[in-house]
């Protein structure tokens, strides 16, 4: 592992991806900000997921600017925390050693996978396989994996989808406190409903394009030439 960065903010400059002649994203400025928490609203099919792969470094830009503080993606992935719409984990390892996995990949202690399962409340079923999870189980160990390094950012993809009342207020409640603690959170998400407490600032794509949260959807975007 190298040095441990920092940083305070992500910054979009005309952040643009294409795939062949489709233009996913096109020309997204974009500033988030430590100690808050955004929510990325907009249909299927808007970009949403080409920006979450693009913040969690996952993917190159096709033309634009995306920096981390004074670092680029590559620099920075080490604080990047994600959460997909998958869970990440090894269906054949139990959740403790899936995040002993991770810890080990970050140079961390194994006392680190310890205060995880604490914290996330998953003891009861931590030396399980996962592919015997629900979604619920699932979601709170992988929710545990993505915050073990401490993540500047966290990112979530639609992380409420198929959760029960219990496993929600779970999450919102982990979001919440990461926030409070500095964190920069950016939930990918059609329903805000349940992050609605959490005053989050919101953001909405249309065909690639950032628009007005509130506002009507722009003309489709142009294909590259």
């Amino acid at each position: 592992m190298g040095p441990v960065v920092d940083f305070d903010e992500v910054r979009a400059e005309g952040l643009g991806k294409s795939y062949g002649r489709t233009r996913a994203l096109v020309g997204v400025d974009l500033v988030l900000a430590r100690g808050s928490l955004t929510c990325v609203l907009g249909p299927n099919g808007s970009g949403k997921s080409t920006l979450l792969r693009l913040l969690a470094g996952l993917t190159r830009p096709t033309r634009g600017t995306l920096r981390y503080g004074a670092h680029d993606a590559r620099t920075a992935r080490a604080r990047i925390g994600l959460l997909a719409h998958g869970p990440l984990l090894y269906p054949d390892l139990s959740g403790r050693e899936n995040l002993a996995f991770t810890a080990e990949a970050y140079g961390l202690p194994s006392a680190t996978v310890d205060a995880a399962i604490a914290t996330h409340r998953l003891e009861p079923f931590a030396d399980r396989e996962t592919r015997t999870y629900s979604r619920g189980q699932l979601q709170r160990t992988s929710l545990a994996r993505a915050l073990l390094p401490s993540p500047r950012l966290l990112l979530l993809d639609e992380p409420t989808t198929g959760l029960d009342a219990e496993s929600v207020e779970s999450l919102v409640s982990t979001l919440a406190r990461v926030r409070d603690e500095g964190a920069i959170v950016a939930v990918i998400t059609h329903d805000e409903g349940a992050l609605s407490r959490l005053a989050p600032r919101r953001v909405r794509l249309e065909r690639g394009r950032l628009v007005p949260a509130e506002g009507p959807a722009p003309t489709p975007a142009e294909e590259a030439p």
